[in-house]
């Protein structure tokens, strides 16, 4: 079992920007795709970013496409997400998880990741 733990999250202007952090550990934690998700009360998990486990390969949601950048340093067993542009919609709780296939698959699936942060909040004001 892989346990990932998210910080960085924070209230912020229209515009501005955030950084969040992706702490993972565990025996396999290095080994994984890892994926970014967001939530508001009331909606489905939505798919945000996943990362190869080399970080050579990136993909993102359509609605973060040219804002959001995700990176991983394995060296600290860490997933970052930089948030720039934000606007209200971005508004959620953002939630870290790896994948649960073990495969090489960005996938943007919340049925295929597993081992869920507790998730960090991130408010965006108008």
């Amino acid at each position: 079992q892989v346990q990932v733990v998210e910080s960085g999250g924070g209230l912020v202007q229209a515009g501005g920007s955030l950084s969040l952090s992706c702490a993972a550990s565990g025996r396999t934690s290095r080994t994984r795709v890892m994926g970014w998700f967001r939530q508001v009360p009331g909606k489905e998990r939505e798919f945000v970013a996943a990362i190869s486990k080399s970080g050579d390969r990136t993909k993102n949601g359509d609605s973060v496409k040219g804002r959001f950048t995700n990176s991983r340093d394995g060296a600290k067993n860490t997933a970052y997400l930089r948030m720039n542009s934000l606007q209200p919609e971005d508004t959620g709780i953002y939630y870290c998880a790896v994948d649960a296939t073990y495969s090489e698959r960005l996938s943007s699936s919340v049925d295929d990741f597993e081992d869920w942060g507790q998730g960090t909040q991130v408010t965006v004001s108008s």
